[in-house]
């Protein structure tokens, strides 16, 4: 048995704030909450708050997840993250050949039968897409969803799924299947009438990937799929909150039309994160990057340099959100999106739940990260 005791000199739970509360955590889940100061392992200086969770990861420290699938660049990539408070995430796999996709879910059963630490499934960004919205991503490899990719999406030994998909292009016959299957079904890269992304989410969809990117805008007289995720108030949404994806109004506009806990930060992130990397490779492109912001050589935005700590401060500071929202957004909230239909381990720091903390500096820059009560 490993215990450690845990002195949080502030701490914020998930719900309140509070001050001098000591967690003592016992083989990386928190098991007791007191205020006995007297005899502890370690003192934290700064704000505790759950580890952030980020449901849309492509890459960062020098490795896109598409380039290589494996442990290694898993590992690369989560540790890269976790320099900014990311504590658990869904590597993603954007739109690719058959036997990339395929690697990839083997190296995600590879890394969880290893406990590689924040490693929590995988993210399916694609193939089934719209090409009128396919984004960055490339039109050769989008396609109609075959035996091969049901193969995939069936196998229990991936963790979590997220799949991403244009409604037009899987029927919700299909899209119940996944349901069925345990895959969270996401709306994204899409060019569906308001009717169509209906039916979906009739069929169990039950997101949208990076809302008001890459799908059919909303209109007086066509709602189109933004106008579907506005209205549809049992379903959440990713937004990416840094300056570039989307206008902050229309991300204060999009918080207030949900219901409070159904919007969550990710960042889409890429290689760049936690690197000081002026240009990547994607496909046959290459990608830059300006003061934050990643272009392709053909034009589109190609994912974010975003961190979940910056998207945190972004929604708290730019949006003018209370932190204590903004926080939720970056843990609670994908926690609860990710883990709906089960028991929720991630996204607080009560008892119970897993150790995944982050020690914040006044500015909100990451002091520490703590994954299943270690230092990391």
């Amino acid at each position: 048995m490993i215990q450690t005791r845990f002195h949080a000199q502030r701490l914020f739970d998930g719900q309140a704030f509070f001050d001098d509360l000591v967690l003592t955590i016992v083989n990386g889940k928190i098991t007791a909450i007191d205020q006995d100061t007297s005899n502890v392992d370690v003192i934290a200086t700064g704000l505790v708050v759950p580890g952030f969770i980020d449901l849309q990861v492509n890459g960062g420290g020098g490795a896109l997840f598409n380039d290589s699938p494996s442990v290694d660049n898993l590992k690369t990539i989560m540790a890269a993250h976790a320099r900014f408070g990311t504590t658990a995430m869904m590597p993603t796999l954007i739109t690719d050949k058959f036997e990339v996709m395929q690697q990839a879910a083997d190296a995600i059963a590879q890394a969880l039968t290893e406990g590689v630490p924040g490693i929590v499934g995988v993210h399916f960004e694609g193939p089934h897409l719209s090409v009128d919205k396919k984004g960055t991503h490339c039109a050769e490899y989008i396609r109609a969803i075959s035996d091969d990719e049901w193969r995939v999406l069936s196998r229990q030994d991936i963790g979590q799924v997220i799949v991403t998909l244009a409604p037009e292009t899987v029927s919700p016959e299909e899209i119940k299947r996944m349901v069925e299957l345990g895959i969270k079904v996401c709306l994204g890269h899409t060019n569906a009438d308001y009717q169509t992304a209906q039916k979906a989410i009739d069929a169990g969809a039950s997101g949208f990937t990076h809302l008001f990117n890459a799908m059919s805008p909303l209109q007086g007289r066509e709602p189109g799929v933004v106008g579907a995720a506005l209205l549809n108030n049992h379903t959440s949404c990713g937004l990416i909150v840094d300056g570039f994806h989307v206008d902050n109004a229309s991300c204060k506009l999009a918080i207030q039309a949900k219901p409070q806990g159904k919007i969550f930060l990710v960042t889409d992130a890429m290689p760049p994160v936690g690197t000081d990397q002026t240009e990547f490779a994607l496909y046959d492109r290459t990608v830059y990057v300006d003061n934050g912001k990643l272009t392709s050589t053909t034009g589109e935005l190609a994912g974010s340099s975003l961190d979940m700590a910056s998207a945190v401060k972004n929604t708290h500071k730019g949006l003018g959100m209370p932190l204590d929202e903004a926080l939720r957004m970056g843990s609670l909230y994908p926690a609860q999106y990710l883990y709906q239909d089960q028991a929720v381990i991630r996204g607080e720091l009560k008892q119970g739940y897993q150790a995944d903390m982050v020690v914040l500096n006044d500015d909100l820059s990451v002091k520490e990260t703590w994954i299943s009560g270690k230092k990391v």
